[in-house]
């Protein structure tokens, strides 16, 4: 065996005695309680119609894109879904990014310059900070959540000053005190860049946002909506001015140097959206759903606050976590296991989410189950 391949040899059997070491899952026919498809989109036999009626328009449209945006790959379609897109989230304009890493990694790295400052949440998607990593800006944390910690930061920031937040925390399922950041961050001239991955078609009227639910759109700088999880499609909008598109379109490598989306994933988002427009219900039911969890749960369980559909139950030691999430497997559940340093040290979690598709009794199983075993 040769050098490197030695070296990889010896740091996979580092992680797999951690019980870190990840592996692709073949498909499975257990209950899901995984996956990011809170409203049960990529399943819907509904939209898949909708999207076919629309794609039946363009008997003509292309299999892939055949470039970048800038080069090849732009269409009228992909302008208008632009332009449709911000009308429905209240923006001036929005750009279409492949996924919410690229457009995540694309806001942070372009805009902030040398002299400025970003300050992060501790636990912003690991996107957000690879982005913030790239530019040359002063970086910052501050404590999850805490508005004290946060002003200490923007006391010494310099430059233009940039906040990164989510509006719903992939890991703990909890969300900011935006009103109040927002109020915090125009006392010290800072912009608010928001991730609304895991908001995007939970929250607000019709899933349009923490942001739009607030009624916020005019007070943070940028709005990022991924379409991979409760919109049960692919890729991103960043949402803003007319100036952040056009910086964007010009600075973001990762918007550049990137052959556009297929048309086929343009027509899904814009139909997703459009089911979601005339479904104002499904909010309302998912709430329902993640109440109904939450009262089978025996009161001894350490779960963490979060009205969400993610819902973590503390399950402390990587070996420990992995063997609880192995048990529910075997029991038809697929649950999944958030190991440190994923997650801080002896916050080791069973990450359940929940979604419109699975049925009361299961949702009660699985709490059943977890009140056995845990």
């Amino acid at each position: 065996m040769n050098t490197i391949e030695a070296f990889l040899a010896s740091q996979l059997t580092n992680l797999q005695s951690k019980h870190l070491l990840r592996a692709l899952k073949p498909d499975s026919d257990l209950v899901d309680f995984s996956s990011n498809d809170y409203l049960g989109l990529a399943h819907c036999a509904e939209l898949k119609q909708l999207i076919d009626e629309e794609l039946n328009k363009y008997p003509d449209y292309l299999i892939g894109s055949t470039g970048s945006r800038l080069i090849s790959g732009n269409t009228n379609y992909a302008t208008e879904l632009e332009q449709w897109l911000s009308a429905q989230h209240n923006a001036q304009a929005g750009l279409l990014f492949n996924s919410g890493y690229d457009a995540n990694l694309g806001v942070f790295s372009s805009i902030p310059q040398k002299g400025d400052t970003i300050i992060l949440d501790e636990k912003v998607h690991a996107c957000i900070i690879d982005g913030a990593r790239l530019s040359y800006a002063t970086r910052y944390k501050f404590m999850h959540n805490d508005l004290g910690s946060l002003e200490q930061k923007l006391k010494v920031a310099r430059g233009n000053i940039f906040i990164g937040i989510e509006s719903i925390y992939s890991m703990d399922g909890d969300s900011p005190d935006l009103k109040a950041m927002v109020e915090l961050a125009a006392k010290y001239n800072a912009n608010i860049i928001i991730d609304e991955a895991h908001g995007a078609g939970v929250l607000g009227y019709c899933g349009k946002g923490l942001v739009s639910e607030l009624g916020l759109e005019s007070k943070v700088f940028v709005r990022i909506h991924t379409f991979g999880k409760a919109i049960g499609s692919h890729g991103a909008i960043v949402l803003g001015s007319t100036n952040l598109r056009d910086f964007l379109i010009n600075t973001a490598r990762s918007f550049i140097f990137t052959t556009a989306a297929p048309f086929h994933s343009l027509v899904a988002v814009k139909m997703a959206y459009h089911y979601l427009n005339v479904h104002p219900e499904l909010q309302k039911l998912l709430r329902d759903k993640i109440d109904l969890f939450k009262s089978k749960l025996s009161s001894r369980i350490q779960l963490l606050e979060s009205s969400a559909p993610i819902q973590s139950i503390i399950v402390e030691g990587n070996e420990t976590v992995v063997a609880a999430a192995e048990s529910l497997k075997k029991n038809g559940f697929s649950v999944g296991a958030v190991r440190s340093p994923t997650v801080e040290k002896g916050k080791e979690r069973l990450r359940i989410c929940l979604h419109l598709f699975n049925s009361d009794e299961d949702v009660a199983r699985l709490a059943n189950e977890i009140n056995q075993n845990l």
